[in-house]
């Protein structure tokens, strides 16, 4: 999920001063799709040269070339997650995510993995609420291959009926132990407390009332109608040349499923109508564990709101680290809780601030007396300049040092396509944090943690117990 504070802001697709130039498409097509387009974003001088290609198809190649490493992180990102399957289709994206590496026309499974882990690379995959993302890092001369087999592996799958099986095992596992982490099903339980039954509230991973039936059929007929060239992003970053990086990927997704007729790119997911939440709620998942987890919160705000900015500060003193306020209060002064933060997560439409602890089963009422007690304190009396000031610093500090690995700096070209359509340079964003006022901050945080909360509970306890 995308829980950064730092999203590129929408920009003009084409900003003055943008340096365009054409490549010759494919022989034989016509129209004004029919020529690949790219052209220079940006030559930042905290990052190396990005530049962003079409293709015919409506795919897009973006690169950002970083001379001083000898490595190259490259990714595809598919603009499908869990939030767009039907409810019988529930763990079709995540189900797909394991069954693209399990052979295509030209690779097995065990050539799919070996040829990469032959060159000291490394391949895996994600699926998050709304994007798709497999990707490898490598040595820069090894980049040809990593792009062959990716680009094979996403494109060209066979989904054979025993991979299907083989991997439903594998997924019901997976269902099986997320189920013993309690830490981690909460998070789950609180996104079903507040959006229900929309597809946002649903496991990613899907259930096993859902896996277990879902057939090849249904699974080969999200791939072919979900994976579409426009769809599609393809990112790299490290020591590498963007004119071949584009003829590479060119080359491996010829004669593939995405090797299609010309059309136009994919636009972000639209920020309307904004997703319908549930009035607040309570939902408890009973189980005996050793320590209770709790999360208290409510609706956010989506990404592309301007008060992103003053959200990740509130986030950072509120509950973003070791001396924001809830740590101090319930860990360092009370000795409540163990862990205890608050954190943001931020989608197309929609949005999720909360709390997290995880204490005894039998501090719980006074670890929830004391975070009800502090949203309330800073929803009324707001947040001090020193505060705010520490705030700012925490989330320019924490994006720049984010960047400082190729796989990051991959991510960050592909969430800025996919998500917001544009890259919005790393000063602009430095300096759209430091605009962030006091009187920012605390009109956002009378708003937002004044709002009526839902409560989710992992413990030994039953509903009756948070009732009142």
């Amino acid at each position: 999920m995308s829980r950064s504070p730092f999203p590129p802001a929408r920009r003009p697709v084409t900003p003055p001063g943008v340096v365009r130039h054409a490549t010759a498409g494919p022989a034989g097509r016509a129209g004004t799709a029919s020529r690949a387009v790219t052209r220079t974003i940006s030559d930042d001088p905290l990052g190396g040269t990005v530049r962003r290609t079409v293709l015919p198809s409506g795919l897009r190649v973006l690169t950002e070339a970083i001379p001083t490493v000898r490595s190259v992180s490259f990714g595809i990102w598919v603009a499908v997650g869990s939030r767009d399957e039907t409810g019988p289709q529930a763990g079709a994206a995540h189900f797909l995510e394991h069954l693209l590496f399990k052979g295509t026309h030209k690779r097995t499974a065990l050539e799919i993995s070996s040829e990469i882990e032959a060159v000291g690379g490394e391949t895996n995959a994600f699926t998050t609420k709304e994007y798709t993302c497999y990707y490898a890092r490598v040595l820069d001369a090894d980049l040809p291959l990593a792009i062959d087999v990716m680009c094979d592996a996403v494109a060209d799958s066979l989904l054979e009926p025993a991979d299907v099986e083989t991997e439903r095992g594998v997924i019901l596992e997976e269902i099986a132990m997320h189920d013993d982490e309690p830490g981690d099903e909460v998070h789950d339980l609180f996104a079903r407390a507040v959006y229900g039954g929309h597809p946002l509230g649903r496991l990613i991973s899907g259930t096993e009332e859902t896996v277990t039936p879902m057939t090849r059929r249904q699974i080969q007929g999200f791939y072919r109608r979900r994976y579409t060239a426009p769809q599609i992003v393809v990112a790299a970053a490290g020591n590498l040349d963007h004119a071949a990086v584009v003829r590479l990927v060119r080359r491996a997704l010829h004669g593939t499923p995405l090797d299609t007729a010309p059309a136009e790119p994919g636009t972000p997911r639209p920020n309307t109508p904004a997703v319908r939440t549930k009035p607040a709620t309570v939902l408890v998942e009973p189980k005996e564990t050793e320590q209770a987890h709790v999360i208290l919160g409510c609706p956010g705000i989506d990404r592309v709101d301007d008060r992103r900015f003053a959200l990740g500060v509130l986030n950072n003193v509120l509950g973003g680290g070791m001396s924001s306020r809830l740590f101090q209060e319930i860990r360092e002064r009370r000795g409540l809780a163990y862990s205890v933060y608050s954190y943001a997560s931020q989608y197309a439409d929609s949005g999720l601030f909360a709390v997290y602890a995880g204490c005894a089963p039998g501090k719980v009422d006074e670890v929830l007396q004391l975070t009800r007690a502090e949203l309330a304190r800073v929803a009324a009396d707001g947040l001090t300049e020193a505060e705010v000031a520490r705030g700012k610093g925490m989330s320019k500090g924490s994006f720049v040092l984010g960047l400082e690995d190729t796989g990051s700096r991959m991510s960050r070209l592909a969430k800025g396509e996919l998500l917001y359509g544009d890259l919005t340079p790393v000063d602009e964003l430095l300096a759209r944090v430091d605009a962030v006022t006091v009187a920012d901050v605390n009109t956002l945080a009378a708003e937002l943690l004044s709002r009526p909360m839902s409560l989710a509970v992992v413990g030994p306890f039953g509903e009756r117990d948070f009732v009142g």
